[in-house]
């Protein structure tokens, strides 16, 4: 399979992580986009951001964009995480005091080395990288965010699936005194998505330990993340406590919830809408106008032959 990265990113094109957006200003430029955030209860002038330590030995990564950057401030109080309430909110103001450290990854399934291992001692091996990624989500919006990761690729290396293993299940902690979200039955938890294998191994694919050179922040899946660029944002399961190698298809989350409206492969794809909205354009967190919406979010180059021949439509 053919790799053409996209142009690497000077690190002068990185937003400085003490520029931060005020409030005021903010609303004016976003315009009717603000109204939305309001409504979905952000006030973006109340939540204090602390920064998590910084990550030592970050190297550029091979793939990203030149696109401006969305604002930390907003990265880290707009977000969709579920175990931490519904709202955009939610996960900001109710995350702070979770423990994301000691943290356990258990490996199982078709694979030759399964075991239950230490983040830090899965970590440690590899070279921690940045990647810029343009994300959209399912419900329209979308983020650029410098990620710090590693590719998923070299650890599933490690674990050494066995031929039996076409598919990766991922589990999110399901841990009720740290998580208040979890009272709500909006889904079944524990969360669960997964990955057709070859897309697990694909380049782009990365598990993101940290954001913007810190590290993860509780609210945007501390301590570790899945982070598929060309899917919809909810892939991205968050706070990661299982990794599976499966010969069948799973489950996710949102699809046990409602297949109609989220598929397994969830490629961002402007030519399927969602049951209830339409997909062909996206609003930018910061701009006015909206854009339209890229296929496979503007990686079609690098991940189009995954899906040769492939109905999607059906596959959606």
């Amino acid at each position: 399979m053919l790799i053409r990265p996209a142009a690497d990113v000077l690190s002068s094109e990185i937003t400085d992580q003490k520029l931060y957006v005020k409030r005021r200003e903010f609303i004016k430029a976003w315009g009717l986009a603000a109204a939305g955030v309001a409504a979905a209860g952000l006030d973006l002038g109340a939540q204090a951001v602390k920064r998590p330590s910084q990550l030592e030995g970050v190297v550029k990564g091979p793939f990203g964009t030149t696109e401006p950057l969305t604002p930390y401030e907003s990265v880290t109080t707009y977000n969709n995480f579920y175990e931490f309430g519904t709202d955009k909110a939610s996960p900001a103001r109710t995350a702070g005091s979770f423990k994301s450290r000691p943290w356990t990854v258990k490996v199982d399934g078709e694979c030759n080395h399964p075991g239950d291992y230490d983040l830090d001692d899965l970590i440690k091996p590899h070279a921690l990288e940045e990647r810029v990624y343009r994300m959209r989500c399912v419900e329209g919006w979308s983020m650029v965010i410098p990620w710090v990761g590693i590719p998923l690729g070299d650890l599933i290396k490690r674990f050494d699936p066995t031929p039996r293993a076409t598919f990766v299940e991922f589990t999110t902690l399901s841990d009720g005194r740290q998580m208040p979200g979890l009272r709500s039955p909006v889904l079944d938890w524990p969360y669960v998505e997964g990955l057709r294998l070859d897309e697990a191994v694909h380049p782009l694919t990365i598990l993101a330990v940290g954001l913007y050179g810190v590290v993860m922040p509780n609210q945007n899946g501390a301590p570790i993340r899945l982070v598929v660029p060309w899917k919809y944002g909810f892939k991205g399961i968050k706070s990661i406590v299982r990794i599976r190698f499966v010969e069948r298809q799973p489950v996710g989350s949102w699809q046990r919830q409602s297949a109609r409206e989220y598929g397994f492969y969830s490629n961002v794809n402007p030519q399927v809408d969602h049951p209830r909205w339409s997909q062909a354009t996206e609003r930018r967190l910061g701009d006015f106008f909206k854009r339209n919406t890229l296929m496979f979010n503007g990686y079609g180059d690098q991940v189009g032959s995954l899906y040769a021949g492939m109905d999607l439509r059906k596959n959606y």
